[in-house]
């Protein structure tokens, strides 16, 4: 949630920012409602995590052994590469270049191309440079990061179809879905682009669900910023918020349960966490509807 503020915080955003959307647009126009849905959130997690810790079956003795171990970090030489990944991040959002290369029939930006070199090369210098300690301290495996990886791989293989069925507007299968978006009067409705970006972002990726509402939109970052602020704000809102719905709604999601359930942490199935997800997050999202995008 808390990476609705800006385009460094989630992909759906930084692709927003790549189109032409300004850096913070999304932080002045959306934080009331990231406020609302964190202060939100973190009452309604401690209000079940005190239930929790009331029920719990036994109280364990408080160990009376000082801790005398120092707070400090290890690997923090890793700080630095983390401010190269956001420079390189924000090098190729700024910088517009002309020159084009077709790798394997994709056509590939300088600025792309510089970041996504840069990023392999800091992955590879962090590791070098990180003691194996640190990372056996950290519990650290590849495992997590493969089965992602081979899971998001099949996603966004399979998704290529549905996001051309949605490019295809009104004349395509979900023509239903992308003609509720428009009012009678031909003018955007906030509300149900919130709820069809969402939505679709949580059972597809929610990067190119993004883009598919952006360009439904109108597509133009000036007016989408102006005239359009509160669908571009519907649409962003949706996209990021809506992402936490499923475990495939976002990366990150499946990739904390993937890394829980490495270390033996017993994690809710699928449709377990929807569960939960449903339960939590849309009556969250009705009433920002009826707050902000009515």
């Amino acid at each position: 949630m808390g990476g609705s503020l800006t385009p460094l915080g989630d992909p759906p955003l930084f692709l927003g920012f790549l189109k032409g959307v300004d850096f913070f647009w999304t932080a002045s126009h959306i934080f009331p409602e990231t406020l609302f849905l964190l202060g939100s959130l973190l009452a309604i997690f401690y209000a079940v995590d005190s239930w929790f810790y009331r029920h719990r079956e036994e109280i364990k003795p408080l160990d009376p052994t000082p801790d005398s171990t120092r707070i400090g970090f290890d690997g923090a030489r890793n700080f630095w590469l983390l401010a190269a990944v956001a420079g390189l991040v924000l090098l190729s959002g700024f910088w517009k270049s002309p020159v084009v290369f077709n790798i394997a029939g994709t056509d590939v930006g300088l600025p792309g191309l510089v970041r996504d070199v840069g990023l392999l090369v800091i992955t590879i210098l962090s590791l070098k440079i990180t003691p194996a300690k640190v990372h056996d301290d950290n519990q650290f495996s590849w495992g997590p990061m493969a089965e992602v990886a081979k899971l998001f791989a099949g996603i966004f293989l399979t998704i290529i179809p549905v996001i051309a069925m949605l490019k295809a507007g009104t004349d395509g299968p979900f023509g239903v879905v992308m003609s509720a978006v428009t009012r009678t009067d031909g003018s955007p409705d906030p509300a149900m682009y919130f709820w069809a970006t969402g939505v679709l972002s949580s059972f597809l990726d929610n990067a190119p669900t993004y883009l598919v509402f952006f360009n439904t939109a109108g597509g133009d970052p000036q007016v989408l910023m102006t005239t359009l602020a509160s669908t571009l704000a519907a649409i962003s809102a949706g996209a990021v918020f809506m992402g936490a719905n499923t475990y495939i709604g976002n990366a990150p999601n499946l990739m904390v349960k993937a890394i829980a359930e490495d270390r033996g942490v017993k994690m809710p199935s699928f449709f377990g966490y929807m569960l939960w997800s449903v339960a939590v997050l849309v009556p969250l999202f009705i009433v920002m509807t009826f707050i902000w995008f009515k």
